[in-house]
C-alpha cells in the first residue's frame, strides 16, 4: 500500500477493523519511511459477476457507475451519500448471493430502480426517465400515473 504522504510502498498495519455494514475492511497503517498514519479501505471483488450490456459486450461490475447514476438522480435531493452508497451495497450483495457468473445490465437497472422507488420518488421518476428511454411524454405520463396509483394503494 502506497503512502499518500510520501508515496513510501511499505507500511505496517496497527489496527483492522469491519465496517458498521460488513462489506470493507478498515485498516489503520503506519508508513515506515515517513512515520505518518493513514487508514485504507479494502472490499471484496471476487465473486462478483461480470455484465452483460446490451450490446452484447461483458464488463466486470463497478459499483462507481452504479453510484454515479445514483448520485445524477438524486441531485438536489434531500438524500445523504451513507444512503446511496448502502443502495449501492445492498446491490452487490444481492449479486454476490445469486452466484451468477453474469448478469444483465438491465437486472441491475431494475435492482437500482426498486430501491430508489422505496428511497425517493422525485429520484426514481429521474432514473427511470434515462433509464427506461422514454420516447414521449405519454410514456413519462404512464410511469407517474402508474406511481400515483401504488401510492395511492398503500
Amino acid at each position: 500500500m502506497k503512502c499518500p504522504f510520501c508515496n513510501y510502498v511499505e507500511s505496517k498495519v496497527l489496527d483492522s477493523r469491519m465496517s458498521k455494514e460488513m462489506d470493507t475492511i478498515r485498516r489503520r497503517r503506519e508508513c515506515l519511511k515517513c512515520g505518518k498514519r493513514f487508514t485504507t479501505a479494502e472490499r471484496l471483488e471476487e465473486g462478483l459477476p461480470l455484465v452483460v450490456k446490451k450490446d452484447g459486450r461483458r464488463e466486470v461490475f463497478d459499483r462507481t457507475k452504479i453510484l454515479g447514476g445514483l448520485n445524477k438522480a438524486c441531485e438536489k435531493r434531500p438524500i445523504s451519500v451513507t444512503n446511496l452508497e448502502k443502495i449501492v451495497s445492498r446491490i452487490e450483495y444481492n449479486l454476490l448471493e445469486k452466484g451468477e457468473r453474469e448478469i444483465k445490465a438491465t437486472e441491475i437497472g431494475e435492482m437500482v430502480m426498486s430501491e430508489l422507488k422505496t428511497l425517493d420518488e422525485v429520484a426514481y421518476v429521474r432514473f427511470a426517465s434515462v433509464y427506461r428511454q422514454f420516447r414521449d411524454i405519454n410514456e413519462f405520463m404512464s410511469e407517474l400515473t402508474q406511481l400515483l396509483l401504488k401510492k395511492d394503494e398503500e
